[in-house]
């Protein structure tokens, strides 16, 4: 009987003890669970506020459009800002000059086109004989196809009885009323947005300090300083550079209109200018618009397609060759993500929109790629986190406890 309690005393004492790696491994799996359920809930979360966004956006565009427009304005104009602070012109004189140079500058685009164009517009119903005057031969095609589709399907298909329908269409107010019913409300947006452009610029340098200086840390504050410097430096160089080039294309444009006897040459190299800063839709637009320009303008059809194309090649010229050498590859951005972005700002504010879309993209990316980008094909197909590291982080605990 000794014998034997001594044999199960040895035996008891013999059994191996947990090892410390053991429970380093169930602690990383547990963290990395909690880690992953903490992801689950932030994509869910994510997901829903992306959904409720835009329409949010849309339903207040009254206050959050002038508010967006002003501050990508304000973005733009911070080195200028910087600028006059640099030479010791104080804060607030310094967004003064800056807010009165951009309100000039605006005031002379929209009055080389907006007053020749209500000209252009009233002029369009007495110059409609003569368009199609000029368009007969196209229209005589036009209307040769169409008879011969009709008798196709009359042949084949068979005319169907019904009697057509009438549209009535209720005839649109006059300008005068328009002008009464949206100036006022216009000029309060365009008031509100020119104060917050002022009071921005005004509070950057010190609003700018101190969001670097209440950071927690030497590295958090050195990358929220460098996060400010590329947003500001890649809103400014785009709007810059895109601004020039707009604006030379427009003097060429209205120096070949010119040279054709196009009336009011300036207001189309204006229009030009300003369609130009939407990707992809606005040379379209300005194509349509010169080429009814042209139409009214001239009698012979191939005189009056001129204009058009002659902006066409031009456009090509730009688009090819001198816009990518001078913003060059820094502030590349995918196509797909403009036309992304270019229709949902659209759908959302417009026209205006439009013009937004690629400042506000480019904000965007900006600030993503500086805070990091959530890894969400990892999370959905690599059983991994939205960050991508906590599950790195258990394996290697894993594998160093083995």
């Amino acid at each position: 009987m000794r014998r034997l309690r001594g044999n199960e005393a040895q035996s008891e004492t013999r059994t191996p003890a947990p090892e410390a790696g053991d429970g380093l491994h169930e602690s990383s799996s547990s963290a990395y669970r909690r880690d992953r359920l903490l992801a689950g809930l932030t994509l869910v979360a994510g997901a829903g506020l992306a959904l409720a966004v835009p329409f949010a956006l849309r339903a207040g565009a009254e206050f959050f459009l002038p508010v967006t427009a002003a501050l990508v304005i304000a973005i733009a104009l911070v080195p200028l800002l910087e600028w006059f602070e640099r030479r010791r012109v104080p804060s607030g004189l310094a967004a003064l000059i800056c807010l009165l140079l951009f309100i000039a500058i605006a005031n002379l685009a929209v009055a080389s086109i907006v007053l020749p164009a209500t000209e252009w517009v009233r002029l369009l119903p007495e110059r409609i004989p003569r368009i199609r005057e000029t368009l007969d031969p196209l229209l005589d095609v036009y209307a040769s196809l169409e008879r011969f589709i009709d008798d196709m399907f009359e042949e084949f298909g068979g005319a169907s009885g019904g009697t057509p329908r009438t549209v009535m269409v209720e005839p649109p107010n006059s300008m005068l009323d328009l002008m009464a019913t949206s100036a006022p409300h216009a000029l309060v947006q365009m008031f509100f947005g020119l104060l917050v452009i002022f009071f921005f610029l005004a509070g950057w340098t010190r609003m700018r300090k101190q969001t670097i200086t209440t950071r927690t840390s030497f590295d958090g504050a050195m990358t929220t300083a460098r996060v400010i410097q590329q947003v500001v430096d890649a809103t400014s160089t785009y709007l810059g550079t895109i601004t020039l080039v707009n604006v030379s294309m427009g003097a060429v444009v209205a120096l070949i209109l010119w040279l054709l006897d196009m009336p009011t040459p300036m207001m189309w190299g204006g229009i030009v200018a300003v369609l130009n800063y939407i990707p992809y839709l606005g040379p379209i637009a300005s194509v349509l618009l010169l080429a009814l320009g042209g139409l009214m303008a001239f009698a012979d059809p191939w005189v009056a397609l001129l204009p058009a194309l002659t902006f066409a090649g031009i456009h090509l010229v730009e688009a090819n060759i001198i816009t990518p050498s001078l913003v060059g590859r820094r502030l590349t951005i995918n196509p797909l993500l403009i036309l992304v972005a270019l229709s949902f700002w659209a759908w959302v504010w417009g026209t205006t929109g439009a013009l937004l879309a690629v400042p506000l993209l480019i904000i965007l990316k900006t600030v993503l790629d500086a805070a990091g980008r959530p890894d969400i094909a990892g999370f959905l197909f690599e059983d991994g986190t939205l960050t991508g590291t906590a599950h790195e982080e258990a394996e290697e605990g894993r594998r160093s406890s083995e």
